[in-house]
């Protein structure tokens, strides 16, 4: 009998702006927001928070007890989105209020979490221009670095990323759509890089980006697409991205891993396969900033899920909580991952799902009926 597949996902991992800036190699830390001009601004916060940072950090720091904890899993597909360019680029997006950028001397940051794929559809990979985002490409390919949902082109944009786990191949498109701030000049075309834009949330786009999932794959594939879509707050799931999900599994992929809100969203299950509509941050330099305490954007989740590998139904879902403190993270406490499994359980009702409480402050996720 072949055992069941693991994959350990989360959502956006943004190593730019302060986070950089405690690293070992900071980039440069002038912003141009409406309100901060220096990176060390966020760095600051943090410390009125929480206490110092003793800068500079190891590469492994951001990640804190994470790191340890996807390794208790065992062997595990990791996938998640980066949602900072890693460049020194100096050409900003025209448009934009945000510019999120890593110094490429901290690359190590980001190997040091052992992710198999990092889903790079999203609103901040541009943010310093098309050098910044040649130059994102080629400093994580050299660094054999896995990548889907961005290229030099069109076709490597939307091509798949496949890996290998014990016996089962995980193939992995990841896509953005506008509703989650990705420009549409960003998008991806025969002669130009950018993103893998969705059109529209059709039905034939859904038709469309299933299809990538098979480029190149063989019987038996897990297929998963990576979609960076949504508003940054709120429970709310609009009636087309679940339309959308739906559509995507309807045409054979086995999850959705849905990502761009600062906080955990609705989990389903559909059809026996799982769809994230939104995970989350993991690691940010948000810590101290007020205005949405309500989200307790602070508390983070790591999702493991473990799929049937003839089918691709889900067979199990934990979450393991974090907090951020000092740009680390740290396993939230029993407070904590009661109030996230309060708040968790009451968003999924619709959805035909229940969140509890498991064993050693880990959330479990239950469907009904």
């Amino acid at each position: 009998m072949v055992s069941a597949t693991s994959l350990i996902l989360a959502g956006d991992v943004m190593t730019g702006r302060g986070i950089d800036q405690i690293l070992a190699s900071p980039g440069s830390p002038r912003l141009r927001e409406e309100y901060v001009v220096d990176a060390g601004s966020y760095v600051d916060l943090a410390e009125d928070a929480n206490g110092p940072i003793p800068k500079p950090v190891e590469d492994t720091w951001p990640w804190g007890d994470a790191l340890a904890a996807m390794d208790e899993v065992g062997p595990a597909v990791r996938v998640m989105n980066l949602e900072t360019s890693v460049t020194r680029s100096q050409e900003l997006a025209p448009g934009k209020g945000v510019h999120y950028r890593m110094n490429p001397a901290n690359l190590g940051c980001l190997s040091a979490a052992c992710v198999d794929v990092w889903a790079l559809a999203n609103n901040h990979v541009l943010d310093h221009g098309m050098p910044g985002l040649l130059e994102t490409l080629d400093t994580m390919h050299a660094a054999g670095l896995r990548t889907a949902g961005a290229g030099v082109d069109g076709m490597q944009a939307w091509s798949p990323a496949v890996v290998e786990a014990d016996g089962t191949r995980v193939v992995v498109v990841a896509v953005g759509h506008v509703s989650s701030g990705v420009p549409a000049s960003w998008a991806a075309t025969a002669h130009h890089p950018g993103v893998a834009l969705l059109p529209d949330l059709s039905d034939a786009t859904a038709e469309m980006v299933a299809d990538a999932t098979l480029q190149g794959g063989r019987e038996g594939d897990l297929r998963v697409v990576s979609v960076h879509w949504g508003g940054n707050w709120g429970y709310d799931v609009p009636r087309q991205h679940r339309r959308f999900a739906h559509r995507l599994v309807d045409a054979g992929v086995h999850v959705v891993h849905g990502h761009s809100s600062h906080h955990p969203r609705p989990i389903e299950v559909y059809r026996g396969r799982l769809v994230l509509y939104g995970c989350g941050d993991l690691v940010n330099d948000y810590e101290g900033i007020r205005g949405y305490e309500s989200f307790r954007d602070d508390l983070r989740l790591l999702y493991r899920a473990r799929l049937n590998p003839g089918t691709g139904e889900l067979e199990a879902l934990s979450m393991l909580p974090f907090q951020a403190r000092q740009m680390r993270l740290w396993r939230a406490d029993a407070e904590a991952t009661d109030w996230l499994a309060r708040t968790l359980d009451e968003a999924c009702d619709r959805f035909g799902t229940h969140v509890r409480l498991g064993d050693g402050r880990t959330l479990a996720l239950d469907t009904k009926g």
